[in-house]
């Protein structure tokens, strides 16, 4: 891929929303790669969202993964949030009590950045 075709790649992906499935908006805020999840993630319904993290943990140093829309997350939702951890500094903000449950009985709240708060979502 040549340089142009990389800054057209880029500039599609700086301002993104699919119309379905687990990925909602993408787009670059406080010097941050911001992905918006939603609904339920398990091993049949992550593979967009599995998609979307690597990309950006390719190209951006810092990850915030909004999970606010996160209906029901599991193990493989959890595996690939560690994993994504590993490959950049991952930000998961405003998981829902399910989701904040989770995190705590496994101890992933204890090596992943999460935040509770609005705040710790940029805007564009």
């Amino acid at each position: 891929m040549d340089a142009s075709s990389e800054d057209r790649s880029r500039a599609h992906r700086e301002a993104r929303q699919d119309g379905e499935g687990p990925v909602g908006a993408q787009y670059a805020a406080g010097g941050a790669w911001v992905i918006t999840a939603r609904g339920d993630l398990d091993m049949t319904s992550l593979p967009p969202l599995d998609d979307a993290l690597a990309s950006a943990s390719a190209e951006h140093s810092r990850v915030v993964l909004d999970v606010s829309g996160v209906t029901f997350g599991d193990s493989a939702f959890l595996n690939l949030l560690l994993r994504v951890h590993q490959k950049a500094d991952l930000r998961v903000a405003k998981p829902q009590p399910q989701l904040r449950r989770l995190l705590e009985i496994t101890g992933a709240d204890k090596v992943l950045d999460v935040r509770h708060d609005l705040d710790a979502v940029p805007r564009p």
